[in-house]
């Protein structure tokens, strides 16, 4: 694993960084191979991807693996990255439990398949005491329908805040009591292309944008430092005086 040698972390920081992965399907079709090829490299670049968040200040790391609409492509490529999930989770809980990190399901999970859902309780349990990191992956997510379920939750005659709002929404995506996440700090999303695709709309409310063409099988820890380099260079104003990001 390897980090931009052009950032160095702040002591004590811990900054959310959610990532949009997309380019595995073109990563693939430009060698020759199967789309299902491109989503095992793609699992790789998420190793590496958490093995370099904590060296870089990533507290939260938030990866978009699978959204609601995702449902829409061919049945064929969508077992596929089932089956690729509940191998990620069955091989890498080790991994995790050893340097620390703590793993949690976002998104629904009525229409997974039962040994998904088995293997993210199960990962989510053996996982739940790491502190060096919360990883945190969107299956079968939709911020939109999230926010939906929240205003459910909320009923008709409550006078929320922002704040316990944002609780309803946590709740809403995720049954394993893992408490709110913070806002994003940094979204990046990969592939070339330059939408949000309906994640984490609620959080991402100040979060700073950060858009590269590499395609996520070619992703690494230095392409990851850069992006949080570029955040460190951005003034956060949240509507009022600049305040430096990094």
């Amino acid at each position: 694993m390897t980090t931009s040698a052009s950032f160095a972390p702040t002591p004590g920081a811990a900054l959310h960084v959610a990532i949009i992965m997309d380019g595995n399907g073109r990563w693939a079709a430009a060698r020759g191979l199967t789309r299902a090829a491109g989503h095992r490299q793609g699992a790789e670049a998420v190793r590496r991807a958490v093995e370099a968040a904590p060296g870089l200040g990533i507290g939260t790391l938030t990866l978009y693996a699978f959204s609601s609409d995702n449902w829409r492509r061919p049945p064929r490529e969508v077992a596929a990255l089932m089956r690729l999930f509940r191998s990620y989770l069955r091989g890498e809980t080790d991994r995790l439990i050893e340097n620390g990190v703590r793993l949690t399901m976002i998104g629904r999970r009525d229409r997974l398949p039962a040994g998904l859902r088995g293997a993210m309780e199960e990962a989510e349990n053996r996982t739940r005491e790491g502190r060096r990191l919360h990883l945190r992956l969107a299956i079968d997510y939709s911020a939109r329908d999230a926010i939906i379920r929240a205003a459910q939750l909320a009923g008709p005659d409550v006078a929320h805040t922002r704040e316990s709002f944002a609780e309803l929404i946590a709740r809403s995506c995720s049954p394993a009591a893992a408490g709110r996440a913070s806002d994003v700090d940094l979204l990046v999303r990969t592939g070339g292309e330059r939408r949000l695709s309906d994640f984490l709309l609620w959080e991402c409310a100040y979060a700073e944008l950060y858009f590269t063409d590499i395609m996520w099988p070619d992703f690494d820890g230095d392409a990851l430092g850069e992006a949080v380099s570029y955040f460190c260079t951005r003034e956060r104003r949240f509507g009022g005086l600049s305040v430096a990001a990094g």
